[in-house]
């Protein structure tokens, strides 16, 4: 997996992250660099353990089903940009689109934990199929960690502004290009490019 992929990959994966983000900005009454980069650390470390989680998950297995690892990429990428697609177009928004209360501005830990896990589940898939990509593992979730950092710091400051407006936007952006990250790995694999 090259650079330039596994920056989409990062976007990607992110941008769940960067549409909670949003939200997380609007419903602050004020918002800060402090607390966007607070945002920001928990989506982008999140976002980098899961991979790894999945990763050695991944390698235990990899000598079973190596024949194909070009499929089961392609069908979880597949199911992970499907689903950030679904829940883009349909009707109602994040919780926290909504008024801002007190507790919906909190960054408190529980509350930051539940949506950093919740938006980093599907990176948990993609590490299972870093394993089957032979991909470098430390230099991949950290440069997932640092984009998911920098999208969602910057999505707070973004919902913070304008309001949740491209958070429909950032869902059917992230899981088109996984669809397509997916899809270029089966014609890669298949031998079709």
């Amino acid at each position: 997996m090259g650079i330039a992929e596994l920056f989409l990959m990062a976007v990607g994966l992110s941008m769940d992250a960067f549409a909670v983000a949003v939200c997380k900005g609007l419903a602050m009454k004020k918002c800060t660099w402090t607390k966007a980069g607070v945002v920001g650390l928990y989506f982008g470390v999140f976002q980098a353990g899961m991979p790894m989680i999945g990763y050695l998950l991944g390698i235990q297995f990899k000598n079973v089903i190596t024949s194909v690892d070009h499929w089961i990429a392609f069908i979880l990428l597949g199911i992970i940009g499907g689903g950030m697609l679904k829940e883009a177009f349909e009707d109602g928004e994040c919780k926290e689109c909504g008024e801002a209360t007190e507790e919906e501005e909190s960054l408190d830990i529980r509350t930051m934990l539940g949506l950093a896990v919740a938006t980093s589940i599907d990176a948990l898939a993609v590490g299972v199929t870093f394993a089957f990509l032979q991909v470098e593992i430390v230099p991949a979730v950290s440069f997932i960690g640092v984009t998911t950092f920098l999208i969602s710091a910057a999505g707070v400051k973004v919902g913070n502004i304008f309001g949740g407006r491209w958070q429909k936007g950032a869902q059917i952006t992230g899981g088109v290009i996984l669809i397509l990250l997916g899809v270029k790995i089966l014609i890669e694999h298949l031998g079709l490019i």
